[in-house]
């Protein structure tokens, strides 16, 4: 008996040690949010190719929509998702003259020619409906994601992946859940998206759900699906909660949410279709494992102050 008890004692005392070992290096490996962007990420290029500034969040908005598009060597899968972003829009504008918006490519430091294939369509239909932000190197889709953001005009922002997984006419589907939230007097709400008639395979599935209890363990309450590559912001949510963001790579999407949750803002979920795409940047079981890393380090990091929800600033 006296045996036992000194070996749960042991290993109780090795239980606490590594959640201390693990607490010091969640806190002293945690990164500051960083807004600062090269010197040639600060402007686009005009259907002539002149180079012109790009605006900050910061400013009133002056369009109804803006659609940011994360782009990691997507030259092959991109034109589908864009011609028929670029159709859908153009029509809407037809039959709503009021309506205006603006696509905003996010180059994420490629090494293929998405940007050159970006810039087509700038080339298309004007630098005021379409820019391309070219990274200088590689952030991560949630660093591409918020360095495009941080440059929109819009007063509503959406999110949406290159490789078309979401047909895009479901936007109104996602403005449709606006009128379904209360919102506050000062205006300030997020809208994330769920799926329905998902074509997902059987491995994908399972480690999905296995995802889902993470974040429903670690940071995010009350969210079906936190990773849909479809989500809609009013402009002051997106000011808010880009501003704090620290994951840039896969998980960024859960810290989203979780800022949101901190500060209050409403979040609506609305089912969309989703099919699986081929050519994901995602890596199974690998990619996963880096997204569950995460989700634990986003809530240490939180708890023990090494992140702090920051108050919008401008970028360099």
């Amino acid at each position: 008996m006296d045996c036992l008890c000194e070996i749960i004692h042991c290993l109780v005392a090795l239980a606490v040690a590594a959640l201390i070992v693990v607490l010091l290096i969640a806190h002293l490996t945690a990164g500051m949010v960083d807004l600062k962007r090269h010197e040639k990420e600060k402007l686009f290029l005009t259907a002539t190719g002149e180079k012109e500034p790009f605006p900050s969040l910061h400013d009133p908005s002056s369009l109804e929509l803006s659609v940011i598009v994360p782009a990691y060597n997507e030259e092959l899968r991109m034109p589908v998702m864009m011609e028929e972003a670029m159709g859908y829009l153009e029509n809407r504008q037809k039959q709503q003259p009021l309506f205006t918006y603006e696509v905003i490519v996010v180059d994420d430091g490629s090494s293929d020619q998405t940007t050159e294939v970006a810039l087509q369509y700038t080339r298309k239909y004007g630098a005021d409906k379409v820019r391309v932000l070219t990274l200088v190197k590689n952030r991560g889709k949630g660093g591409a994601v918020r360095m495009g953001t941080l440059s929109s005009r819009g007063k509503l922002i959406l999110m949406a992946d290159a490789d078309g997984a979401t047909k895009f006419a479901d936007v109104e589907k996602v403005e449709a859940g606006l009128h379904d939230v209360n919102i506050k007097p000062v205006g300030v709400m997020i809208l994330a998206s769920v799926v329905e008639n998902i074509n997902r395979s059987m491995f994908r599935t399972f480690l999905m759900y296995g995802f889902h209890f993470l974040v429903w363990f670690f940071c995010v309450r009350g969210i079906k699906d936190t990773q849909c590559g479809f989500k809609l912001f009013t402009r002051e949510a997106a000011l808010k909660t880009f501003s704090s963001l620290h994951v840039e790579r896969w998980a960024f999407d859960v810290e989203l949410l979780y800022i949101a949750q901190c500060f209050k803002i409403p979040i609506a979920e609305v089912a969309v279709n989703w099919t699986e795409i081929e050519g994901s940047k995602l890596v199974p079981v690998w990619s996963w494992l880096q997204m569950g890393r995460d989700l634990v380090f986003i809530r240490l990091r939180y708890i023990t102050g090494a992140w702090r929800l920051e108050s919008p600033r401008k970028t360099d």
